[in-house]
């Protein structure tokens, strides 16, 4: 079958499949899933647990399904290669029969990377048309200069396409200034994604820390800015939405700093040299660390973070130093971000966040919230509770007893919420709770009893 193009629609780079589909409806009047329908379907479209569909989910074709695609657009197929890249990604689910077009639903960031929404402003720059775009986009990337704003990540229920940051020109600095960075990284020899998700792991785990920082201003500034100028009532909603943003600027300066010979020897001067020692809580590493990132008053705090990403990357630093690295594996790959460390994702924390919010408690999950470094010995406690109560089985039997056993197994699993008789997770959620507030420049407190209403969906202007 031969495909005619009436209208030619250039697809952008990094694009997605199923966003350069909607495009092409759009352009001739259709509605998406009217095209769509012009592929045999072998899976089902990605939707979010509301319903709504994924703006993330992305369309993998068979050869067929391919050729159609580019008649329809007017691109030959090896622009589309290297403009998308998705489109020689095959799929086990793809039928291997020649001429009938074929296409699967896959989403987007387990195919190419992550997924994000590219600026309208720009793509009607580019297309004529003020359209949404969605884009594989790593967040190192995430800037537009031109327009002075950050694209927000497509995998999350939630309204917004990007952050208004005109008036933080820290931001568009600090994308700017990633690109001699990972010079940097190349020339050490370790890839520079794997170096910007150390430091983007260390920073998180300070923001998940700094509502107790009563010195911190900085974080809390750009967030109202973000915010539109004050977060109000919908802190914890801006907190998920806005970090990455917020806490680009340090992210790319500690990637920065971690790559530098210089601050690799003062971990090995804190650590002793040949004098092997405990790591000093006013230690020259992370005093150098905090000023660094406009923080003197933060060298201290990362030094007993005991744990986290920061010191798993300083003992690895001084077991090389060493000689005592061991065989190859993550204790000794000063770069591994380990499991626990990887910060959850916007999508994530927005699920739950809206379940706490439908029932207080069912979004949160102790694994979670409680420290990694905590997480094995609460384990180890549940885990001899249970072994007790199965001693006890021939002892005391009934409806106690079993609900005993169901809330240990729950919380065995890191499944248990803070509901239910006697609310087991109230202890826990309390001593969680921050024991400030972030102030705003001009309220005492962002806790205040007005509230901004959230923005829309952003267009173009």
């Amino acid at each position: 079958m031969t495909y005619h193009c009436l209208l030619r629609t250039v697809p952008l780079q990094g694009e997605t499949t199923s966003s350069l589909i909607c495009r092409i409806a759009s352009r001739y009047g259709m509605e998406a899933k009217a095209l769509q329908s012009w592929w045999q379907w072998h899976s089902y479209q990605p939707v979010h647990d509301g319903g709504g569909g994924r703006a993330d989910a992305e369309v993998l074709l068979n050869a067929a399904g391919r050729q159609l695609l580019a008649s329809l657009c007017g691109v030959r197929e090896d622009g589309l290669a290297r403009a998308l890249p998705s489109w020689e990604r095959d799929d086990a689910k793809l039928p291997a029969e020649e001429g009938l077009p074929a296409a699967v639903w896959r989403i987007g960031g387990a195919v190419a990377g992550p997924v994000a929404f590219g600026c309208r402003l720009c793509t009607s720059r580019r297309t004529g048309r003020a359209e949404r775009v969605v884009r594989y986009t790593p967040r190192w990337q995430r800037v537009c200069v031109r327009h002075g704003r950050w694209l927000l990540d497509a995998d999350a229920d939630q309204p917004l396409e990007y952050l208004d940051v005109a008036l933080l020109p820290e931001v568009s600095a600090a994308q700017r200034r990633w690109a001699g960075v990972a010079r940097r990284a190349v020339r050490a020899g370790v890839l520079p994604e794997r170096v910007f998700a150390l430091a983007y792991a260390v920073v998180v785990r300070w923001w998940e820390q700094a509502l107790g920082w009563e010195r911190e201003t900085v974080w809390p500034r750009r967030l109202h800015q973000v915010a539109g100028g004050d977060a109000g009532g919908d802190l914890e909603w801006w907190r998920v939405v806005g970090r990455d943003v917020v806490v680009f600027p340090e992210v790319v300066a500690v990637a920065d700093a971690l790559l530098d010979p210089g601050m690799v020897e003062l971990v090995w001067r804190d650590s002793g040299a040949g004098r092997p020692r405990a790591l000093p809580v006013d230690g020259m590493f992370c005093r150098r660390l905090g000023e660094l990132i406009g923080r003197g008053w933060l060298g201290p705090l990362a030094a007993t973070d005991y744990g986290g990403p920061l010191t798993s990357w300083m003992g690895a630093v001084i077991r090389q130093r060493r000689g005592a690295g061991g065989p190859p594996g993550y204790d000794s790959d000063p770069w591994w971000v380990r499991q626990e460390h990887q910060p959850a994702s916007m999508a994530g924390q927005l699920r739950a966040l809206g379940k706490e919010k439908k029932a207080p408690g069912a979004g949160t999950m102790w694994r979670t919230a409680v420290p990694p470094e905590q997480r094995a010995l609460i384990g180890s406690l549940i885990d001899s509770a249970e072994e007790q109560l199965v001693q006890l089985r021939g002892v005391q039997s009934g409806p106690t007893a079993d609900v005993a056993r169901q809330l240990l197994r729950g919380l065995g699993r890191g499944g248990v919420c803070a509901k239910g008789a006697g609310r087991p997770g109230d202890g826990w959620r309390a001593a969680l709770q921050p024991r400030v507030s972030w102030a705003h420049r001009d309220r005492p407190s962002i806790h205040g009893p007005s509230s901004r209403a959230r923005r829309q969906p952003a267009t173009a202007r």
